[in-house]
């Protein structure tokens, strides 16, 4: 009879961990790699530490498989949005709306009103990756067309879409948090202000703020003016390519589940596409599957409008199985448990508590790249700790929406970060900057823990 597996020690269990990102630092920084092989070498790592403490082969496998399986729904939703985009950009649904972006919006206002505008339609809906799928591609093509960097702009869009996934109580992780944490939903949101709305307020205003370096001479009106031409002379413009946008958004807010909702849009798409712009069936399934290539002869134009395709996803699909087999077996084999003990030690206060709860969000993110995991891990870990402590339930729900929920677009290999790069076309760790929505929530989550301000106690 076999014996059972040991558990991993704590250097056993950092030892996957830290050769992961050293390969990954080394890929990245060194040869400019994608972090597909290092997550690679670090599955393997991981495997070959699980079968020396006693773990089958088919064991790992299991644990392998069943991480991937986590985000095959994320996997398809992305290959449906890379059909969206394709889609919307042939039928000039994109470009009509980059059209009138440009007129509406001046440049000193744009990042404010990017950030406003996909809070509003994030809080509606409940999703950022619809919002970044929908009015975040609009978004970024109206930037590109003012002159803003890219990064910048990716910043402000995530800051936006995520505000609102995290405050809407139509978002799967707003319900979710407080279900694992066994808080009420509409006390976990209220409770939720005290951190996410100064958080906010002060990402408002360095948007604002970063607005008004553009304000000046900094923009050629001449090369707005170019793309305005060049799309109203290669394109259909027409108002009614607006409303595909807004039956999408509608279809989320009345809680038709993300991927028909997509699906939908990809499909009104080719037919706005055959309508409006006369193209053929042939030209629409290209389009959908291997992208829109524009043929304007205006370089900026081309560049902002040749995108998109199922393929252009298969990358960032690719990445996520790799990032996910990695979390599956360093989860079979007990090894995030040692870690997460580990760091449970550690948390002797209150503010300790709160800090460690953001900190194992966030690095769940990182080993166990899924925003979901980053929240029900751990939730189960520090659920009794919180009720030991004296506690509500709402202070650990908020902890893991400040730390899970908004750094999983910071990371490249996580499902949320791999999404957000697909889309908008950003590398995670350049907008990672000016995405401060995400960045100051979890610091003001960690004050607050620290301070004893809004951390409400259990009855005696």
């Amino acid at each position: 009879m076999d014996s059972a597996p040991r558990q991993a020690t704590l250097w056993q269990a950092l030892l996957p961990v830290v050769l992961m990102i050293i390969f990954l630092g080394f890929n990245i920084l060194k040869f400019d790699g994608s972090p597909h092989i290092p997550l690679i070498g670090g599955s393997v790592v991981a495997s070959i530490m699980g079968l020396y403490l006693g773990h089958s082969w088919k064991s790992i496998e299991k644990g392998l498989v069943h991480g991937i399986a986590i985000a095959l729904q994320a996997c398809l939703i992305l290959l449906v949005i890379g059909m969206l985009i394709g889609a919307w950009l042939i039928s000039g649904i994109v470009p009509t709306m980059i059209y009138y972006g440009l007129q509406i919006l001046s440049p000193s206002i744009f990042l404010l009103a990017t950030c406003l505008i996909c809070a509003l339609v994030s809080l509606a809906t409940g999703s950022s990756w619809s919002t970044a799928g929908t009015v975040g591609i609009a978004l970024i093509g109206v930037g590109q067309g003012l002159g803003f960097p890219l990064p910048v702009v990716a910043g402000a869009i995530i800051s936006g879409a995520y505000f609102g996934d995290k405050m809407s109580p139509l978002s799967d992780t707003t319900n979710l948090a407080p279900a694992v944490a066994g808080a009420d939903l509409f006390s976990h949101i209220r409770h939720m202000i005290y951190t996410t709305g100064p958080s906010m307020l002060i990402s408002l205003l360095l948007y604002a703020l970063l607005g008004l370096r553009y304000k000046g001479g900094y923009l050629q009106r001449e090369g707005i003016d170019q793309i305005l031409a060049t799309i109203d002379t290669h394109f259909n413009v027409n108002p009614v390519l607006l409303l595909p946008a807004v039956l999408v958004i509608a279809m989320v807010i009345f809680r038709i589940p993300a991927l028909p909702a997509l699906l939908g849009g990809a499909f009104v798409g080719g037919l706005c596409a055959i309508i409006f712009q006369g193209a053929s069936m042939a030209e629409v399934m290209s389009a959908a599957q291997n992208g829109f290539i524009s043929n304007t002869g205006v370089a900026s134009v081309d560049t902002l409008l040749s995108r998109g395709g199922m393929e252009s996803m298969l990358s960032t699909v690719a990445l996520i199985m790799c990032a996910l087999a990695f979390g599956g077996v360093m989860e079979k084999t007990g090894m995030l448990t040692t870690i997460a003990g580990a760091i449970l030690k550690l948390a002797t206060s209150v503010g300790s508590l709160v800090a460690s709860t953001v900190l194992t969000s966030i690095g769940m993110n990182i080993i166990a790249p899924d925003q979901y995991l980053a929240i029900v891990v751990p939730g189960r870990m520090y659920r009794e700790a919180y009720e030991r402590a004296g506690l509500k339930a709402k202070n650990l729900s908020r902890a893991l929406e400040d730390g899970g929920t908004l750094s999983s677009a910071l990371i490249p290999w996580n499902t949320g970060g791999g999404y957000m790069w697909a889309t908008l076309g950003v590398y995670p760790f350049a907008y990672l900057p000016f995405a401060f929505l995400n960045l100051l929530n979890p610091l003001f989550s960690i004050v607050l823990g620290y301070t004893g301000w809004t951390m409400e106690r259990e009855e005696e």
